[in-house]
């Protein structure tokens, strides 16, 4: 990416407790795709269309929520769009609730 290239985001946030590599791999295994950046400070899963998600945990001591921040580089809609299908996935494969923090 240049850095005439943008980058738009939108964020789910999770009420749940749990790891980087869980939450990761739970994402992964909800929309079948691998993760890229294993082991790397900046891990992300490519979702279809050409967006990709990566996960913001609270910091030690502080409480979740846990953050899947969705970015693509087409358009907010296209975050949106991307976020909300990744939300679809996630509820028909996991207890989360999950509630989107951007406007619809």
């Amino acid at each position: 990416m240049t850095s005439s290239d943008s980058e738009y985001c939108c964020t789910l946030i999770i009420q749940v407790a749990v790891t980087k590599l869980d939450a990761l791999a739970i994402v992964a295994l909800a929309v079948d795709r691998p993760i890229s950046g294993a082991g790397s400070v900046h891990p992300f899963i490519e979702l279809e269309g050409g967006a990709r998600v990566e996960i913001e945990i609270p910091k030690f001591g502080e409480p979740p929520p846990l953050a899947l921040d969705v970015y693509s580089t087409l358009s907010q809609d296209h975050a949106a769009m991307s976020a909300l299908a990744l939300l679809a996935a996630l509820e028909a494969a996991t207890s989360w609730a999950i509630k989107p923090d951007f406007v619809l």
